[in-house]
C-alpha cells in the first residue's frame, strides 16, 4: 500500500516537489500502479524515458522497478525530450509509456507524464492510481528490462518531414532543457545558418527559466535573433512540447498566431480541414481558418483534451496558446514543438519569397490582455463558474460555456475559466479598439465581484 501525497495526482499528469511531496517511493509506486493498468488492459510492455533533471535518473529507475514488479517488460528509451517519448511507443508499438519529466517547472520539481496504447493517460485515469495505490490494488509480476535508445531514430523522423533547400539563418534555445541534445544535432542537417544557445542538457536551467510563455525567457533569443540578423528564433520549454517563434525584428508571435501561419500550409493540401485551438485564442485565428477555407473548432484547454478531440473530428492540425502544437498532418498527433519547429522552418524554406517579419505583419491587429491568472481555491473555483454561468443565461448573453464560459460583447469577447490544475481562475480578454477592451474587462470584474473576486491587475498587454 501507498498514499501519494494529495498534491501530486493532476489532471494531466502527476507533479511535485521532489523532497517535499514527490519521493522515488511514489515513482515506484507509479510504475506499479500503471502497470498494473497495462496489464489488466491487455498489455504487456512500456517504454520509459527521462528529461535532464538532477532527480530524473533516481526516479526513473524507481519507476522502473516499479513496473518490473508489477510483470511490465520495460524498453529504456533514453534521456530527451517528451515528444522522443511519445515518438518511441508509436514506433516501438508498445502497450503505453511512461516519461519522467517536471516539463517547464522550476528545477526541484518532477513528474511523469502517461499514454496507455496511442492516447493519452489523464483524469480520472490518474485519480484511479492513487486509489490503487493506498487500496494495494496492484499486480504481481517480473517484468524484464531492455535498451533501446531513441534519440537517433527521433532525430531521423522529425528530419525526414523537413522540405526546401532555402539557406535561411535561424536561432535556436532549447533553454538546457530535454530537447538540446535533439536540437543541437537536428541543426547539423539543415541548410543554412543556424546558432543553438544553451544547447546542454544541465538540469539547473542556469541560463533562464525554460517556459516560452514567459517573454522575460525570450529576452536571450531575441537579443541573438537581432545580432545575427536572423530570419527566426526558436524557443523550448524543458521537455520540448512547447514551443515559442520571434520573428526577425524580435517580436514574439503567441501560441494562435504560430497557428495562422502553420494552418495556412496545412490548409492548401488539406482544403476544408478542421482545424482545433483552445478556448483562450484570439478570435483572429479563428477568423483566418475560415477564411482560409478551413473548419475552425474552438475546444478545451489540456493537452490531453485537444488529443483526443483531434483524434475524434480527424483533425490534421491543433494548438494551444500555451504553446503546444498537434501535428496529425503527416506525424502522430502528439505535442512536439521540435518537430514543430521543423516544419515551421520547412515553409520559410520552401518559398523564396516567404518573409516572417512581412507575414507577422499582415497578421490581424487585436488588442488582448495577457492570461491573467489569480488565486481561487480548488473547492471554490468550478462554483464560480457556475454562478458567473447563471447570471449571463439570466442577462441573454452570447456565451460558449466548452469550457468555462467565452463571452462575445462589444467588438470582442472575454474568457474565465478554472484551472484543471492547479487552484487559479484564468481570465483574458479582446477587442478590437482599446474602448471596446475596456467595456469587456468592465464586464469581467463585474462577474467576479459578484462571486467575491477582484479582476488581478495585468500587465502589459501582448
Amino acid at each position: 500500500m501507498h498514499k501519494f501525497h494529495a498534491s501530486i495526482l493532476r489532471e494531466y499528469d502527476i507533479r511535485g516537489i521532489v523532497g517535499e511531496t514527490l519521493f522515488p517511493a511514489d515513482a515506484k509506486a507509479v510504475g506499479r500502479t500503471f502497470g498494473t493498468a497495462i496489464r489488466r488492459s491487455g498489455g504487456c510492455r512500456v517504454c520509459v524515458g527521462y528529461d535532464g533533471r538532477l532527480s530524473s535518473p533516481e526516479m526513473e529507475a524507481a519507476l522502473i522497478e516499479g513496473l518490473v514488479s508489477a510483470g511490465i517488460g520495460v524498453v529504456r528509451v533514453g534521456r530527451g525530450p517528451t515528444p522522443m517519448l511519445y515518438f518511441a511507443t508509436f514506433d516501438d508499438k508498445a502497450d503505453g509509456g511512461i516519461m519522467v519529466t517536471g516539463s517547464h517547472n522550476p528545477p526541484t520539481h518532477n513528474g511523469f507524464k502517461m499514454m496507455i496504447g496511442k492516447k493519452p493517460f489523464f483524469g480520472a485515469d490518474i485519480k484511479k492510481l492513487g486509489v490503487m495505490a493506498e487500496g494495494g490494488d496492484v499486480d504481481t509480476g517480473k517484468g524484464a528490462v531492455s535498451d533501446d535508445p531513441a534519440l537517433g531514430r527521433y532525430l531521423d523522423r522529425v528530419m525526414a518531414d523537413f522540405q526546401g533547400t532555402r539557406a535561411l539563418t535561424a536561432v535556436w534555445d532549447p533553454g538546457n532543457g530535454a530537447g538540446a541534445e535533439v536540437v543541437t544535432q537536428l541543426v547539423k542537417c539543415l541548410p543554412g545558418k543556424h546558432i543553438v544557445l544553451n544547447g546542454e542538457i544541465d538540469g539547473t536551467f542556469p541560463a533562464h527559466h525554460p517556459d516560452p510563455t514567459v517573454p522575460a525567457n525570450l529576452v536571450q533569443l531575441i537579443d541573438e535573433v537581432k545580432k545575427q540578423k536572423a530570419d527566426v528564433g526558436f524557443a523550448f520549454d524543458g521537455d520540448a512540447d512547447r514551443i515559442g517563434v520571434v520573428d526577425g525584428k524580435g517580436r514574439i508571435l503567441w501560441g494562435d498566431q504560430i497557428m495562422q501561419i502553420l494552418a495556412e500550409d496545412v490548409l492548401k493540401h488539406m482544403p476544408g480541414a478542421p482545424i482545433i485551438a483552445d478556448v483562450k485564442a484570439s478570435q483572429a485565428l479563428f477568423d483566418e481558418v475560415a477564411r482560409m477555407g478551413g473548419q475552425p473548432i474552438v475546444w478545451k484547454t489540456g493537452h490531453s483534451l485537444i488529443k483526443n478531440k483531434m483524434a475524434e473530428t480527424k483533425a490534421p492540425l491543433a494548438g494551444e496558446m500555451s504553446g503546444h502544437i498537434f501535428f496529425a498532418d503527416r506525424y502522430y498527433g502528439f505535442d512536439d514543438a521540435i518537430y514543430t519547429a521543423v516544419r515551421f522552418l520547412s515553409i520559410m524554406a520552401l518559398d523564396a519569397n516567404f518573409d516572417l517579419v512581412r507575414r507577422y505583419d499582415k497578421m490581424p491587429v487585436l488588442i488582448n490582455t495577457p492570461e491573467l491568472r489569480f488565486p481561487c481555491a480548488d473547492e471554490r473555483k468550478f462554483a464560480v463558474i457556475d454562478e458567473v454561468k447563471v447570471r449571463l443565461a439570466k442577462s441573454g448573453a452570447k456565451v460558449s460555456d466548452i469550457d468555462g464560459v467565452r463571452v462575445t460583447s462589444k467588438g470582442g469577447w472575454w474568457l474565465l475559466r478554472a484551472s484543471n490544475t492547479q487552484a487559479v481562475l484564468v481570465a483574458r480578454a479582446e477587442a478590437d479598439t482599446e474602448a471596446n477592451l475596456e467595456g469587456l474587462k468592465t464586464e469581467l470584474a463585474a462577474q467576479l465581484r459578484a462571486s467575491g473576486l477582484d479582476l488581478p491587475t495585468e500587465s502589459a498587454p501582448h
